[in-house]
């Protein structure tokens, strides 16, 4: 069994990040954890290994969407088909084991639209038919800008249409290794003014659908075109929008 890592690191955010994107982490270190241990204990460092207690983090800021995450329904509306729209601890465990399919989309340019065609296409060009609860992922290499300035502006957009499709097909829990599912927002944003209707911005997420897709993947060039597994179980956060995951692709 291989193990390939489509997470990003949770770490201190660069230099520049905006604030609404920014991750920060206390890191306390061994000397702090025996003087913590000394207070709490009464047991002074001579009796611990070389001195040292217990090293501990403590994430002080993290956004459910600043690093790699799974978006549930509710990130894109608070009702789906009348019905409330699911939060991320609410939706079946089933969902986030299964099945994997790679899409190659690299040559999509920035803001590009992923159709239902392109996927049929690249479903042909593969040998794959999708079955219910596969795991679909749509490989834009964009994940080379992690960690940059223009990271945010990269990436082509999944149609609302496409995203429909895979939906119809039994697939619950889709994936990009691009900074969201739509076409970047600037893009979205220039669209949706110019047109003064709804429906142009955020349309993949905002497509009636219970569903979830993930974001800020990585690593996604190591995939094969299927023949794997995926995991990519959120944390269980009550009432969010989403939840961090360590997603890993396994190969057997």
């Amino acid at each position: 069994m291989k193990c390939i890592d489509l997470s990003s690191a949770i770490q201190e955010s660069p230099e520049g990040t905006p604030d609404f994107m920014k991750t920060e982490i206390m890191f306390h270190s061994h000397a702090e954890g025996a003087a913590q241990i000394k207070a709490l204990l009464q047991v002074p460092s001579e009796l611990l290994r070389n001195g040292e207690g217990w090293a501990t983090e403590t994430i002080t800021r993290l956004g459910t969407h600043d690093t790699t995450h799974v978006d549930a329904p509710w990130h894109y509306n608070s009702s789906i088909k009348g019905e409330e729209a699911l939060t991320i601890d609410r939706l079946p465990l089933e969902w986030f084991f299964g099945e994997g399919v790679k899409l190659d989309m690299t040559h999509k340019g920035d803001g590009e639209a992923v159709t239902v065609e392109d996927i049929h296409k690249e479903l042909e060009n593969i040998s794959y038919t999708i079955h219910d609860r596969d795991i679909v992922l749509i490989y834009t290499g964009r994940d080379s800008f992690y960690n940059t300035p223009e990271y945010i502006f990269r990436g082509c957009g999944v149609t609302m249409e496409a995203t429909r499709w895979l939906y119809e097909q039994g697939v619950r829990v889709m994936g990009i290794d691009a900074w969201g599912w739509d076409a970047p927002l600037n893009i979205q944003a220039e669209a949706a003014l110019r047109e003064g209707k709804p429906g142009i911005f955020w349309p993949a997420h905002q497509a009636d659908l219970q569903y979830c897709h993930i974001e800020r993947l990585v690593n996604l060039r190591d995939l094969p075109p299927s023949g794997f597994r995926v995991s990519c179980f959120p944390l269980k956060i009550t009432g969010a929008s989403a939840g961090p995951a360590r997603v890993v692709a396994i190969l057997s």
